[in-house]
């Protein structure tokens, strides 16, 4: 059959159909006039009853609207972001102009001040034209369009069990309310009527303006004008009015944002705008200049609304992102995650985050400067966090990368995953903390009661990972663990200060041989650590969070975020108390309730005294405290008066760089390595600066600007003497003692004894003329000390001027038991006629240490003047 013939309906089909529409309108303007007329028919009578039976609760409510995120510059709350699935912003009647309300009524609801919810004249037009055959007419009335509005609203706040059931179920509540049948438009009006009953016509027609779609995510009046004219809706003039209203019954297709919408909605606009003019609300000629206004890009703007944290305020992306991550677990948006998430996507709630918006701009900018987004020579990444102790409110989070979460993405510079957090919150699989994780070792020594002064074993070596205890499940391990100090490191004892400045690997495996690795781990999660992604554990299969506790964890090979770790040394520093992380201070709800944030969870994990031990070594690696100077990470210590700690990493190949640390106030995390790849950082240079310090450069000026800001102390406390010494028991002076005499009584002290080979040492030969770790350190019990025997090649000058006065024979016999075998005999005028013939110095003088065979001239005195022939007189020990 030709498509230019279109079949005509069947008369029994339209016979029907009239029929239908006729029962209908009977029903409805018989409801509609009872009981202002007498009702004797049984089919009205019937018709009463049905629509009577039908449901006549409804309420206009709080609509979806937009989410909006808020953070802090000097004191004041800042929008950063909105949030929405629908950009809505509800409005009071007041702030709507009173053409766009004119439009409204007029172009979609003319009798709308006289009918009661249901337009009858509609209605029977509606019937009529449906019947006869002619264009299809709705006789939607404004508070009918409502209502289908709130159903749709009300169908996506449906939840169910999974996600699934939920989509399913909202899927099939919005047919419903959209669906063309009787029986749901018999619906509509019985609930358009009961909604004029319970609000008054002005309340109705707001509702319908705030709630209307006008394209896409684009609802209510408000965000219409946003978006196509950049004003507010009481800003709105007529032909803007007339416009934004043309949208409302097509929206996909009336939009004014392309050549066809702008045709389309140009016809109906003019429609609107004859409309307003035969009510009387404008006169013909506005009407007339109106119609002859020309939708273009010129008159109707388009403006992308800024939704999402793409569109976040500058600096602040990554941290919006991760407040968004978050929604899903704050109770106090709904008691299940799926309600939650249904809460957060119907939108209007205000969240007020811990972001100190003047501090992230100086760390973006900072991270921005030093980091590039991009480099052809690896696949660079950077991120700081900083976390405020004592209330785990991070206050900081910046990154290289730019954030883009489009489908499209935005290239190499740009990315979508938080290298700040935990894949959970971003989507980043963490990297080896490297020597940060250190602390953690450094803490249970001192909770093991050994002291900052005990001395350990510096040197790399191959050592039995079985000489670890370890009651962790993954442990305890086998095999040989062979570990290397960092380049130019050559070690031998070092006291656990030194270790920890100077970042010695051998210190800290030497510590750790003496506790427990699994007590380590412990100290770890007891300060937030986990790793940045579950993980299955090569060691025991176990999939989960927990480090891993083999030897090799003590250096730092679990996978951690900057965030984590800013955390866990933020509990450090505030005495041992650890705060998890935090984002988001308080919520306000839609209705205006003001509802908790993320609850604030702090605990001691550590005694206070261990914590303040801790910190007091830990300003070593900052070039600060006891070890000044001499630390790996002197050059992020902004040296502005305020006391610091921290700790440095790097990884092995030089593949991942840390620096981790803070004042007594704030913590904060850099992180700079490789995302992924394996380009080593110090073979790298970026601008002239060697990738693996570019973590100073980030560190310092973000460490500067929160010490300005916060006014930490300028400086931590000294631990008790316990924590400094421990258990270490000194070694004892053995110096000049015998070999034997020496070990018998090292070994009675507690520590192991090697002996060395001689040295020159200006003692007799075989007394021992050094020991390793020398006299006074603090060591462990079992420590090995070293004992190195004088070979006897050096001798010290004795003093040979007695207090009764020594003849040249009795200082020649001095000199011959020092070990000396060549003296000579000399003059020295004197004053004192007492003096004559008795030694007054040496040359060399009494003290100098010198070979045995040194010629050694004892000065004689002599009250008269020294003649030739007084001096050298012989090359032997004779008189």
């Amino acid at each position: 059959m030709s498509a230019k013939n279109p079949p005509r309906r069947g008369v029994l089909t339209a016979i029907i159909g009239t029929l239908a529409f006729s029962v209908f309108a009977g029903i409805l303007v018989t409801a509609l006039l009872a009981p202002v007329i007498a009702v004797t028919s049984v089919t009205a009578q019937s018709g009463i009853d049905i629509f009577n039976n039908l449901p006549t609760y409804i309420e206009i409510g709080t609509q979806a609207a937009q989410n909006k995120i808020y953070a802090k510059s000097k004191g004041k709350e800042v929008q950063i972001a909105t949030i929405f699935d629908q950009n809505r912003q509800e409005v009071t009647w007041d702030n709507v102009s009173q053409y766009a309300k004119d439009a409204a009524v007029d172009g979609e609801d003319r009798r709308f001040y006289s009918h009661g919810g249901v337009d009858p004249t509609g209605v029977l037009r509606a019937v009529i034209s449906n019947a006869s055959g002619g264009s299809t007419q709705g006789a939607s009335t404004i508070a009918q369009q409502l209502v289908k509005n709130i159903l749709i609203q009300n169908a996506l706040q449906i939840q169910k069990s999974t996600p699934e059931a939920t989509a399913a179920a909202q899927k099939a509540a919005i047919a419903a309310a959209q669906a063309t049948t009787l029986s749901r438009k018999l619906k509509e009006m019985k609930l358009a009527i009961s909604l004029e009953k319970k609000y008054t016509k002005n309340e109705v027609l707001l509702a319908y303006l705030n709630i209307a779609g006008f394209n896409g995510t684009t609802y209510g009046i408000e965000s219409a004008a946003q978006r196509y004219y950049g004003i507010h809706a009481k800003d709105l003039d007529i032909v803007q009015s007339a416009t934004i209203m043309a949208i409302v019954q097509k929206p996909t297709s009336r939009a004014p944002i392309s050549a066809a919408g702008y045709a389309q909605n140009t016809a109906r606009r003019d429609h609107i705008l004859d409309a307003m003019a035969t009510a009387g609300d404008i006169t013909k000629a506005q009407a007339t200049a109106g119609k002859a206004v020309v939708e273009s890009p010129k008159t109707v703007k388009n403006i992308s609304p800024n939704n999402g944290c793409i569109a976040a305020m500058h600096n602040t992306n990554w941290f919006c992102d991760y407040v968004t991550k978050l929604i899903p677990e704050l109770t106090s948006l709904g008691a299940t995650k799926n309600q939650r998430t249904q809460d957060w996507a119907r939108g209007g709630y205000d969240i007020y985050t811990t972001l100190n918006l003047d501090l992230q701009g100086v760390a973006q900018r900072t991270v921005s400067q030093y980091v590039p987004a991009h480099t052809p020579l690896l696949n660079l990444g950077g991120a700081s966090t900083s976390v405020e102790m004592g209330t785990g409110r991070i206050i900081t989070m910046a990154e290289n990368k730019k954030f883009n979460n489009t489908a499209k993405g935005g290239g190499n510079t740009a990315s979508a995953v938080n290298l700040n957090t935990n894949y959970a919150y971003g989507g980043s699989g963490g990297f080896q903390g490297g020597s940060t994780y250190k602390a953690f070792t450094l803490i249970d020594w001192l909770k093991n009661g050994h002291g900052l002064n005990e001395y350990v074993n510096g040197n790399a070596r191959t050592v039995d990972q079985a000489s670890f205890a370890n009651t962790c499940p993954d442990g305890p391990f086998v095999g040989a663990y062979k570990f290397q100090n960092d380049v130019g490191q050559t070690r031998g004892p070092v006291s656990v200060m030194t270790a920890t400045a100077a970042s010695i690997n051998a210190g800290f495996i030497s510590m750790a041989q003496q506790l427990n690795l699994c007590d380590i781990r412990n100290v770890a999660e007891s300060l937030g650590v986990r790793t940045a992604a579950t993980y299955t554990n090569p060691f025991d299969g176990v999939v989960g969070d927990d480090p891993m506790t083999n030897p090799a964890s003590v250096l730092g090979v679990n996978l951690v975020s900057p965030l984590t770790m800013a955390a866990a040394y933020a509990g450090i520093g505030n005495h041992g108390t650890y705060c998890a992380p935090i984002a988001i201070d308080s919520i306000t709800s839609p209705t205006g309730e003001k509802l908790p944030g993320q609850p604030k969870q702090c605990a001691q994990a550590i005694p206070t005294d261990i914590a303040d031990a801790a910190v007091y070594a830990l300003q070593g690696p900052l070039g600060g405290g006891p070890a000044a100077g001499a630390g790996t990470g002197a050059a992020s210590n902004p040296r502005d008066g305020t006391a610091v700690f921290g700790k440095t990493g790097t990884t092995n190949d030089s593949l991942q760089s840390w620096v981790v640390g803070g004042n007594s106030k704030v913590a904060t995390a850099v992180w700079v390595g490789n995302i992924s790849g394996k380009v080593p950082l110090r073979a790298t240079y970026i601008s002239g600066m060697q990738a693996s310090v570019l973590r100073h450069a980030v560190f310092k000026p973000i460490e500067q600007a929160i010490d300005r800001s916060y006014h930490p102390a300028a400086s931590f406390p000294i631990p008790n003497s316990s924590l400094l010494n421990g258990k270490g028991t000194k070694v004892p002076n053995v110096i000049g003692q015998s070999t034997a005499a020496a070990t018998s009584m090292l070994e009675a002290s507690g520590f192991t004894v090697r002996v060395g080979s001689s040295v020159s040492f200006p003692l007799s030969k075989g007394t021992v003329a050094r020991v390793s770790p020398g006299v006074g350190s603090r060591l462990s019990r079992g420590y090995q000390i070293t004992i190195y025997p004088s070979n006897g090649a050096l001798m010290t000058v004795p003093n040979v001027v007695g207090s009764g006065g020594n003849s040249y024979q009795a200082a020649v016999a001095i000199l011959t038991k020092a070990g000396f075998t060549i003296v000579s005999r000399g003059c020295a005028e004197v004053t004192d006629p007492s003096q004559d013939t008795f030694a007054v110095s040496t040359s060399p003088p009494a003290g100098t240490i010198a070979k045995s065979s040194v010629p050694i001239v004892v000065n004689i005195g002599q009250s008269t003047p020294c003649t030739t022939g007084d001096g050298n007189g012989g090359g032997g020990n004779g008189g």
